[in-house]
């Protein structure tokens, strides 16, 4: 049974009238990879600075290893360098005055260790991250991969019981990220190191990941193996965020116990059934109908008619090198499809799209400015007895 590297519990974290964390809660086990995956402005960043030592939580506990770091309840806060913790930061924060090995050897000089032993484990440490032989140069002439290097390095010097890594490839080019996250993951399974990891790259944390948690707004939306969050989203924010999507409105026409038949807005007679039935929604009601673009199937000319078969128009086409990017318009909105290149050439003016009933997810649509205020003004017209939702007489 492993055992759990990090709890942290009912975290909350406010900056004035802003709640940037909101009650947040979750567990990293031994040897684990999380990722705390969201956009710009989600608390992600807060969250993993509360675990490290730099924010202090306005509510809630952070235990690392079963020992208590963060306890608001009882005014416990153990400073970062107590925690066992390494920390690979957005900017890499090394020290350009130093040397490498001045740089990676700080966290055990200042830990007292002695310098037969500093000098054995910053030379194995900076092989294992690539810069073997790189010792005495000056941290300010390394390219920014090997700063980076420098950084991790710096961080498992010490064999820390929790790595955390706040953005540490974001700073480096395309190329370059490739491959430092394919370096950061044969690290991490060779040294079994426990990771909590921050990023806005739906690339790593996928690719990275034993797990993610898909955070918005200060809460955690959905936790879960990669998979089953891309595969199964719980919640339509979760289903946008992670890869593309293709969403369109409807209503909902038939209900039975194994599937709904929906009608589209936007060209009259397409309709799509869906499998599963979900007890919230009922026939009459607003919904989107959600689809994964390589889950559907693309027929070139109209596809012909039927159940679940909608016929788009191609207003453009655009090149990516390998594949092209069709823009699709079905009644007033426009999709982006990306196609193989070679595929465009079959394409002419309209394309038909297949949509399985087992790969559509539906969810009820948001209602719009005008439906509230007309509820607003309902409930405002209803007998006092049917506003207090009690009905006939007290």
């Amino acid at each position: 049974m492993k055992k759990t590297a990090l709890e942290v519990r009912n975290l909350v974290k406010r900056f004035g009238s802003v709640t940037a964390v909101d009650d947040v809660s979750f567990k990293v086990e031994q040897g684990e990879v999380v990722t705390l995956l969201g956009p710009s402005g989600c608390g992600k960043t807060t969250t993993l600075r509360m675990v490290a030592g730099f924010e202090r939580p306005d509510f809630g506990d952070v235990e690392i290893r079963n020992q208590l770091v963060v306890s608001t309840s009882r005014r416990l806060h153990v400073p970062p360098e107590k925690r066992g913790i390494g920390m690979v930061f957005q900017s890499y924060a090394i020290w350009p005055h130093m040397t490498v090995f001045e740089n990676v050897a700080y966290p055990l000089s200042v830990r007292g260790t002695n310098r037969q032993e500093v000098k054995r484990r910053v030379e194995e440490t900076l092989e294992l991250v690539g810069l073997g032989g790189f010792s005495s140069r000056p941290a300010i002439l390394l390219s920014g991969g090997q700063q980076q290097r420098v950084s991790l390095a710096r961080a498992l010097v010490y064999s820390p019981d929790l790595l955390l890594l706040d953005e540490p490839l974001s700073n480096l080019d395309a190329k370059l990220r490739e491959q430092m996250r394919i370096e950061l993951k044969r690290l991490q399974e060779q040294l079994s190191v426990t990771v909590l990891f921050v990023t806005h790259d739906q690339i790593e944390a996928m690719s990275l990941s034993t797990r993610l948690a898909v955070m918005n707004q200060g809460k955690i939306e959905q936790m879960d193996s990669p998979q089953e969050i891309y595969e199964r989203p719980k919640t339509p924010f979760v289903e946008d965020f992670l890869g593309r999507i293709l969403r369109f409105q409807g209503t909902v026409t038939e209900k039975d116990r194994s599937s709904l038949l929906v009608d589209l807005d936007g060209v009259e007679g397409t309709r799509l059934r869906i499998e599963g039935s979900d007890e919230t929604l009922a026939v009459g009601e607003r919904v989107l109908v959600a689809i994964r673009p390589e889950a559907l199937h693309l027929e070139p000319g109209d596809g012909g008619q039927g159940q679940n078969k909608i016929r788009c128009v191609v207003e453009n086409v655009l090149y990516l090198g390998r594949d092209c990017e069709l823009v699709l318009r079905f009644g007033n909105r426009v999709y982006p499809l990306i196609v193989p290149r070679a595929m465009v050439e079959k394409i002419g003016k309209s394309v038909g799209l297949y949509l399985p009933a087992e790969q559509l997810r539906v969810w009820a649509a948001a209602r719009t400015p005008a439906e509230a205020e007309m509820d607003v003004e309902a409930q405002r017209a209803a007998p006092a007895s049917t506003r207090s939702g009690l009905g006939g007489e007290p």
